[in-house]
């Protein structure tokens, strides 16, 4: 009896210490996150320090609440899907309530957002009304059996979700309408400001349990028509993530990024070749875009939890945070 008693409790110990060293090896692995607001021509002459101030604490914000999900245990696809939200309810950022006015001055967005454990993806495009198209994205993913809806059809998906839509009064920002008039009385398409910004905003993530997530958000170029759908939402072209290799979220010329399949480009130097997150982005984003015109960057995450924010533009607003105590918030070059 008292060595039954002795087994049953050694088990129950084992099991316990088990679990014990499971927990502690999980806090112990790295969680890394990264956030972008685009990049582009951002001019200092036309940047003032309280607005400086205002987009730093824009990315600051978003960066805090992917990282401090994860350090409480929480995925990197969660972490990612809140970080976006969060620049999507920025009015400074094209994305969300930020968004630009298209041709017919109303706001078509698109959003995508991928796993890196499980290579599933959402994401949705052109449309409108929706408050966090990422979050919609994110549904698209886990309950649409589809990877991408597009227009009326994905916001017939968003009702029948619960997702959150607001009016157009919500979207209308003063600083973009006139950007829309300036655009429509010269007939261009217009970047996200005058100063030539490419409006985007992304994050991507590693969880303690390394698994790579990468989400991205916009509203696309002002005065666009026909329906226009940039980089964004297309998996492997602005957002891609893998747990072999890195998760990626872009920001440019959405039309070279989709020529180019940068994201996925990236990743693939890195499994085929060999090549470090370094190494990759440096090649795809220095050297091949710049060749056939491509302005821009990304930010990429690796499964080792390695950060980079490459860009060949002037700028791009930026931010990242990682458990080894690393915490970045930019706009300029160094």
């Amino acid at each position: 009896m008292n060595k039954q008693l002795n087994k049953q409790g050694f088990a129950r110990y084992k099991l316990n210490f088990t679990n014990y060293l499971r927990k502690a090896s999980i806090q112990m692995n790295k969680i890394s996150i990264a956030v972008h607001g685009g990049a582009g021509t951002i001019l200092r002459s036309s940047m003032t320090d309280a607005l400086q101030k205002e987009y730093e604490n824009g990315l600051s914000e978003a960066i805090n609440k992917g990282y401090e999900l994860m350090a409480a245990g929480g995925s990197s696809l969660d972490a990612v899907a809140v970080a976006v939200a969060s620049l999507e309810d920025f009015p400074l950022f094209n994305a969300g309530k930020g968004a630009v006015f298209n041709n017919e001055g109303k706001h078509e967005m698109d959003a995508a957002i991928m796993f890196g454990k499980t290579l599933e993806a959402g994401a949705v495009c052109g449309v409108s009304n929706i408050k966090n198209p990422v979050l919609l994205a994110k549904e698209v993913m886990l309950h649409s059996g589809h990877v991408l809806l597009s227009g009326a059809g994905a916001e017939k998906f968003a009702k029948l979700r619960g997702i959150a839509f607001e009016d157009d009064a919500y979207f209308y920002n003063e600083q973009r309408y006139r950007q829309w008039q300036e655009a429509l009385a010269s007939d261009v398409v217009q970047l996200d400001h005058t100063d030539k910004k490419f409006g985007t905003v992304g994050a991507v993530a590693l969880d303690m349990h390394g698994n790579l997530a990468a989400a991205t958000s916009t509203g696309g170029l002002t005065n666009k028509k026909f329906g226009r759908v940039g980089d964004s939402p297309l998996p492997g072209a602005g957002t891609y993530a893998n747990n072999e290799t890195c998760a990626i979220s872009c920001t440019g010329v959405g039309e070279l990024f989709i020529r180019s399949v940068v994201a996925y480009d990236i990743s693939c130097l890195m499994e085929y070749k060999g090549l470090s997150l370094h190494e990759a982005c440096d090649i795809v984003v220095q050297h091949k875009l710049v060749k056939i015109g491509g302005e821009g960057g990304l930010i990429a995450i690796d499964k080792n939890g390695n950060i980079e924010m490459p860009f060949n533009s002037e700028g791009m607003y930026r931010a990242c945070r990682n458990s080894n105590g690393r915490m970045e918030v930019k706009i300029y070059r160094e």
